[in-house]
């Protein structure tokens, strides 16, 4: 039964214990007592937590309660002390005044860093022990032993004595140690409570927990009495640290440090299945092991069923490393060996960290708990069972591209050189999730993996990989873990999400996936984002990853490559858009940036006429402010006009590509702003074309809750409305649906790495989708909004792969522009050169000779430490000062970021004009924004007083004779203003002007890269004959044999109707040793057709990644020349992978093998005899 204590848990008791305690002396004491009386836990002597009970009333009540329970019931006395737990960790958080995370369970609460390092990992251990003791005694079925609840009661007095010593009466005596004989004796008739009972009542304690919370936020008396008693808190906090300090009482968490530091082993251990019942579990004792004795003693042995040693445990204080203990254990694992015939694993913790090391396979590694009796066995057995990766054959139904096969072979090497952690560079549509399946399928099959955890950020895209593995790897049993936590299988995809809800629960499903369930975990779209919000998963897991990324090397941020353990640019394999492209496996997007007036340039009030400037007095503005202008950020965000809508319509209805024939609109894509948005948008397509509404758009958003995936499958489906979807970032990425022909990007993207995914939705190739062996060549971007321009501009594509700070990027803006002026006749540009000089010098000589950092750059350091050093300083010195940027300097202390940005950001357009260059448009347009932005706040006096300067920025013509003078001005002023630039709330506008749009036109969208783009070169190149179908120009782009007819009808074409001299052509073809390799030189050769050729090279069984490597560059050289002479194997590109040629990477066969195929694709150039028979 429920006894009154749990009869009258609500808000307002939770309000008190939340509110009072710690902020008076005792004969003060009004805070903590003024609410009823303490309901009497029965008449007993003293009780071990009646230290607690007047300044901590509610906190003593469950405490007591769990001391009561004890002995005749320890399921009970374990829920009321993890209560008591949580009644101190909201008591710490009120009175601390310590931030809330948004999920404010007990569990995420003792984990935020402030709390840990507020209370201390002592406190921080025994609230993990208190918790998961208590989680078990609500959840679990089994029996609570006596002895599990006793510890719990122990960590709590534990816990309990540190309020007191921090936070209670500094005249009092401390708390005495926990005495196990002041535990009252089980009543003579024992009702013991039931589980379902304790369920009940802890799912009461949360309602009323989470009611607080909530009036707390609404309560402005209670926000009130809050800070009242954190200023008393922190006042008697302060006044226990000088009296703990003149007596020389100790944190009393240290006289339990060893209590604590066993009791989290022995839990970690428990969640593990290793209960430690044998007396043989623990202080195993060893002879012949060095130390003065001879004898040692082992803390923890795991053992097998067959009594031999799985691991060895090292545990050390909490106050030292677990690193120390690394060589004791790796001892007493050479002694448990030599007795026992088995080396078991090592591990050395000290309670909060824990370290494993399979000396036999990989070096020591942090981990974050113990793997089960099986997974041991299963890592012992591995030693013997692993098959070599190298030698294990890819499954060819699930793979076959050479580019697949190679990313494989990258990874199974880096496992096999002791590396746990590969990332693959792989483009959009080129199949990275079936490279995954087939790689999983090598890894099981040699014995490498028996459980893999696939992890995706959304849920359709769980659901397209759990039917992904159904269909290529049906024996891995998939499991979608978001809908099935309870089914077994050999693979397991789910959301981040829903795997760090297992792991914070803390609850059965995560005794079940512990840290060594998985022994691969597959990172779909890894990037740095995913690792800072989810990057817990990554460490609880013990296990391989492989992260998948569409973005290009360039762009993979350094954090990502670092989580990879790999040099930034260097991922394990690429395989990137330009390459997919190049080797026909995607095609490739034509570009349409369509330029509408209210996009680019806002609306201005005079600039409409009569009849629409009525209608905009009309309109519902924001407070009833009628305004001048609206700026271009506005469009779509709060104000949507319907002409500008209309016309993009127009323009996708007229110019997009079109299927049926010509008469359907082609599948497409709508990347809308927001919500309102994309229903403003279908709502104009209803309007525009009343005989297609309905089904033939579809707005596919988060909004569309469970309704979404279905929407997803309807629009994915070949001839199937809906044919315009209108996303909302829900089909920005993961959603592959090859019919796409269209993409109109109606809202600005700002990550080069989305803008690229975005549009890979339509790169997929479409066999027949324009009628019978008519197949989807490319497929138009509409732009509105100036992506396209954006992102083909070189300054984007000129930043570093390594991350820069603001000051490091600011030094280096300066010193450029600072040797841009050496030598400036201006006076007045003399004078911005000597500001500079001044102010770099000064960085410099505030650089700490000391610092370790400064020490190593020493002789650059007193090399510019002179101010000489930056008088004469010219372009021949930039590259010698970079090697001070983001050196730590006492004279750049400014910690406004936003002005650093800023600086950085005018900087550029300084370094630009004194250059000789135009300003970066990007540049410009930004600096524009901020201050337009900035004269929104002119209700701000600092703004008010720039008011001229912000006018002058805004205007166009400002710019036309701007100088790094007026730059540096608008730096200097503006800088510290930035910070005030936020988001204002913006009612929503309808309204109906009529837009300006010109001329659609048309731009080859490219990735800018360093040095030429190839396929554009061979396209110009070609001329007449790329568009040309001709057999014989087939035959030699595919390798298949001509006959004299061929090359006959060829040379007629080419001096007929390509206006070729029939001379010149046939000096030609002579020099290159005849027609059929002068055409094929020019018009290279089909790499699909290549590949189809050394398929069976590449295929056999121990082909390397660098040996697929080399392949490829054979590949591309016949694709972009048609002929390779075997000699230039030897030579560059080529001696970059193999610098002592192919003999040193291929057996003499291998190499001969390949020479000969190269002589039979340059002898399909020439006219065969059977050919022409």
């Amino acid at each position: 039964m429920l006894d009154e204590y749990d009869q009258h848990v609500d808000a307002n008791q939770l309000r008190d214990w939340a509110l009072v305690g710690g902020g008076q002396r005792r004969d003060r004491s009004l805070a903590w007592r003024k609410v009823g009386a303490v309901p009497a836990a029965g008449s007993r002597a003293l009780g071990n937590f009646d230290f607690v009970r007047d300044r901590w009333p509610k906190v003593w009540e469950a405490a007591s309660r769990a001391e009561a329970y004890l002995r005749s019931d320890p399921r009970a006395s374990a829920t009321y002390a993890r209560r008591a737990g949580e009644m101190f960790t909201e008591w710490i958080y009120a009175a601390e005044a310590l931030p809330r995370p948004y999920d404010d369970s007990f569990a995420n609460l003792t984990a935020q860093a402030a709390f840990k390092a507020l209370v201390g990992q002592n406190v921080t251990g025994s609230l993990r022990i208190v918790r998961t003791i208590g989680n078990d005694a609500v959840h679990k079925e089994e029996a609570m032993p006596l002895g599990r609840a006793r510890g719990s009661l122990e960590q709590l007095h534990t816990i309990c004595r540190w309020l007191d010593h921090g936070y209670g009466d500094p005249d009092a005596a401390g708390a005495p140690p926990f005495d196990f004989a002041r535990v009252p004796p089980a009543p003579a008739a024992v009702i013991q409570r039931t589980r379902a009972e304790l369920e009940r009542a802890q799912e009461d304690f949360d309602q009323a927990r989470r009611a607080l919370v909530e009036e707390r936020k609404r309560s402005a008396a209670l926000q009130a009495e809050l800070a009242r008693l954190q200023a008393e808190v922190a006042a008697t906090k302060a006044a226990n640290e000088v009296v703990n300090a003149a007596r020389g009482v100790p944190d009393p968490t240290v006289a339990t440090e060893a209590e604590t530091r066993r009791d989290l082993i022995d839990l970690q251990l428990s969640e593990a299945g290793w209960l430690l019942t044998d007396a043989r579990d623990r202080e195993w004792p060893l002879v012949g092991v060095p130390t003065a004795s001879g004898e040692g003693r082992v803390d923890y042995v795991l053992w097998g069923d067959d009594g031999k040693p799985l691991a060895v445990i090292e545990a050390k204080r909490t106050t030292k490393s677990a690193k120390e203990g690394r060589l004791q254990a790796e001892v007493y694992a050479d002694a448990l060996e030599r007795d026992f015939g088995q080396r078991p694993l090592i591990y050395y913790t000290n309670g909060f960290e824990t370290w494993l090391w399979d000396d036999r396979r990989y070096p020591p590694r942090a981990v974050a708990g113990y793997m089960t009796k099986d997974q041991l066995a299963l890592a012992i057995q591995r030693r013997t069972s692993l098959k070599p990766l190298a030698t294990a054959s890819v499954n060819h139904t699930i793979v076959e591209r050479p580019y697949q096969l190679r990313a494989i072979r990258a990874v199974t090497e880096t496992f096999e050189h002791q590396r746990r952690r590969a990332l693959l560079v792989m483009a959009t549509g080129t199949g990275k999730t079936r490279t995954v399946i087939a790689f999983v399928d090598v890894l099981q099959r040699a014995n490498w993996v028996k459980r893999v955890l696939f992890l995706a950020d959304r849920t359709a895209l769980v659901t397209q990989a759990v039917a992904a593995f159904k269909t290529h790897l049906p024996d891995s049993a998939p499991v979608n873990l978001v809908t099935d936590r309870d089914s077994d299988g050999r693979v397991f995809v789910s959301t981040y999400q829903t795997v760090m809800g297992l792991i914070d629960s803390g609850e059965d499903a995560l005794r079940r996936f512990g840290p060594g369930y998985f022994d691969l975990i597959v990172v779909d779209e890894a990037h740095r984002s995913i690792y800072n919000r989810y990057g817990e998963i990554f460490s609880y897991f013990d296990a391989l990853v492989v992260g998948l990324t569409a973005t290009p090397r360039a762009d993979v941020d350094h954090n990502t490559y670092r989580m990879f353990e790999l040099d930034d640019g260097v991922p394990t394999d690429a395989f990137e858009l330009d390459d997919a492209i190049a080797g026909g496996y995607l095609v490739p997007p034509v570009a349409r940036p369509t330029d509408l007036g209210f996009m680019t340039r806002g609306i201005r009030y005079a600039d409409l006429s009569p009849e629409e400037r009525e209608r905009w007095d009309e309109l519902e503005w924001q407070d009833g402010e009628i305004p001048d202008a609206i700026d271009a950020a506005a469009m779509n965000r709060w104000l949507f006009n319907e002409d500008t809508v209309d016309k993009v319509l127009d323009v996708l209805v007229t110019e997009g590509r079109r299927v049926g024939g010509g008469d359907v609109l082609g599948k497409t894509i709508v990347f809308a702003k927001n919500q309102r948005h994309a229903d403003f948008i279908e709502s104009r397509w209803d309007a525009n074309f009343p005989e297609m509404r309905g089904n033939f758009t579809r707005v596919i958003t988060h909004a569309s809750g469970p309704y979404a995936q279905a929407h997803i499958d309807a629009f994915s489906t070949p001839g199937k409305s809906p044919y315009i979807a209108i996303s909302v970032d829900m089909l920005d990425t993961g959603i592959d649906v090859p019919d796409v022909v269209n993409l109109v990007f109606f809202k600005p993207v700002n990550s080069h790495t989305k803008f690229w995914q975005m549009v890979g939705r339509g790169t997929r190739l479409r066999p027949d989708l324009y009628g019978p062996g008519d197949d989807k060549r490319d497929f138009v971007i509409f732009d509105v909004c100036g992506n396209i321009d954006y992102f083909n501009e070189q300054l984007a594509e000129a930043a570093a792969p390594r991350s820069m700070s603001l000051s490091e990027r600011a030094f280096m803006l300066r010193t450029r522009l600072l040797a841009a002026l050496h030598g400036t006749d201006d006076a007045d540009a003399a004078g911005l050169r000597d500001v500079l000089a001044a102010r770099l010098h000064s960085a410099v000589a505030g650089m700490n000779h000391d610092n370790f950092l400064v020490r190593r750059r020493l002789r650059a350091v007193e090399r510019f430490c002179s101010p000489d050093a930056w008088d004469g300083f010219g372009e021949v010195d930039v590259d010698a000062a970079a090697e001070l940027a983001g050196l730590p300097s006492a004279a750049e202390q400014d910690a406004d970021e936003a002005a650093k940005r800023f600086d950085a950001l005018v900087l550029t357009a300084q370094v630009a004009i004194a250059s000789g260059e135009p300003v970066p448009a990007g540049v410009g347009a930004r600096i524009v924004d901020i201050a337009r932005a900035l004269g929104d706040q002119r209700g701000i006096p600092a703004v008010a007083a720039q008011a001229a300067l912000l006018d002058a920025v805004v205007d166009a013509s400002w710019w036309e004779h701007v100088d790094a003078l007026l730059l540096e001005r608008v730096r200097v002023n503006l800088r510290g203003l930035v910070r005030l630039i936020g988001r204002e709330s913006q009612a929503i506008v309808y309204s109906d002007f009529e837009d300006t749009l010109d001329p659609a036109r048309d731009v080859v969208l490219t990735r800018v890269v360093p040095g030429l783009n190839r396929r554009a070169f061979r396209e110009k190149l070609f001329g007449f004959l790329t568009g040309r179908s001709d057999v014989a120009l087939h035959k030699l782009r595919t390798g298949r044999p001509l006959t004299e007819v061929d090359l006959v009808q060829l040379e007629e074409a080419l001096t007929s109707a390509g206006g070729v001299d029939a001379g010149l052509l046939n000096e030609e073809a002579k020099g290159a040793g005849g027609l059929g390799r002068l055409v094929r030189s020019i018009v290279g050769m089909d790499r699909s057709a290549i590949e189809q050729q050394l398929a069976d090279f590449v295929s056999a069984p121990g082909f390397t990644h660098r040996q697929h490597a080399f392949v490829d560059l054979v590949v591309q050289q016949l694709t972009i020349a048609g002929y390779l002479d075997p000699r230039r194997l030897y030579e560059d590109p080529f001696d970059g992978l193999a610098p002592e040629g192919p003999d040193a990477l291929f057996s003499d066969a291998q190499v001969s093998d390949l020479i000969a195929r190269l002589r039979r694709i340059d002898e399909s150039a020439k006219p065969s005899d059977s050919a022409s028979a």
